[in-house]
């Protein structure tokens, strides 16, 4: 199947589940997944020692997909993947079927691993389920991958949740008060922030150097994870220099929104320096 067909398809799906036709745009969603798996096993075999999609760093990933050695290419049986698969868990969860919602999940992931919303939804379908050690791993994951603030902004909510449960309030305001500082505009961040205010959890109890002590303590960072914002103005420097001006802007507008134009351009001088030095990037 095409690109053009599958995305048709997925698009007929989508306007059923708009429409409530749930269980219809379900048997569509789920044919076009086993035609998706049964086109790889058949045709996209990865190797064994090298699975893109195990890559343990963003900076890997996009590298990886870069130079064109991905030998599971989403152009070979049509895009977006990752989108047929999360309206596949969606239709189940509206459906009521949550076990096979989050194996839809999983493939999302699978195919989109810097997908940190999908990794987000399937951490709240494992919290529904009562497996919160899913739950907190899969919002851990979202520190070392995000390329959106929005998502860390989700990730330090749900670890407000998780440490008021513990009876770590202050540690729920620390975490509350470094998703604020984000300065994201998100429903559940202002609704997380409603409920604590004057109570223990309120944000403003602590400083932003006890919020960082807190935070560390739990092995959590304190705000945007500048490591992922140098591995996208890496990326950035590398589609620049290759004349892809579009990739570039989008990689570093990411990277800025993570950390802050004032950084970002800080980070982007330190990677000039150090590939004038021979391209020490790991410096």
């Amino acid at each position: 199947m095409g690109r053009t067909s599958m995305t048709d398809e997925i698009e007929r799906a989508e306007g059923m589940i708009v429409q409530g036709q749930d269980e219809a745009a379900r048997d569509i969603l789920a044919r076009l997944a086993e035609d998706v798996e049964e086109y790889v096993d058949r045709n996209c075999v990865a190797t064994e020692d090298e699975q893109w999609f195990s890559f343990p760093t963003i900076f890997e990933r996009l590298a990886y997909r870069r130079v064109e050695k991905d030998p599971r290419t989403l152009h070979d049986v049509g895009e977006p993947l990752d989108r047929l698969y999360a309206d596949l868990a969606l239709a189940c969860v509206r459906t009521n079927d949550y076990q096979s919602a989050i194996e839809a999940l999983k493939c999302a992931v699978r195919w989109n691993p810097m997908g940190c919303g999908y990794r987000l939804d399937l951490a709240d379908l494992f919290k529904v389920e009562g497996n919160m050690e899913e739950y907190l791993a899969l919002t851990y994951s979202v520190f070392e991958r995000a390329s959106e603030a929005a998502h860390l902004v989700r990730a330090f909510v749900n670890f407000a949740g998780w440490f008021e449960v513990s009876e770590k309030p202050r540690t729920a305001a620390a975490a509350l008060r470094a998703a604020r500082r984000l300065g994201v505009k998100d429903a559940s961040l202002t609704a997380a922030l409603d409920q604590a205010a004057d109570t223990e959890r309120d944000p403003d109890g602590v400083t932003d150097e006890e919020a960082s002590q807190l935070l560390g303590e739990e092995g959590l960072p304190d705000g945007a994870n500048a490591e992922v914002a140098i591995c996208l103005l890496m990326c950035a420097t590398d589609a620049a220099d290759a004349g892809d001006r579009f990739v570039a802007t989008e990689l570093t507008v990411r990277a800025r929104d993570l950390v802050g134009e004032d950084a970002a351009m800080a980070l982007i001088e330190l990677i000039r320096q150090t590939d004038s030095d021979g391209g020490a990037y790991d410096r």
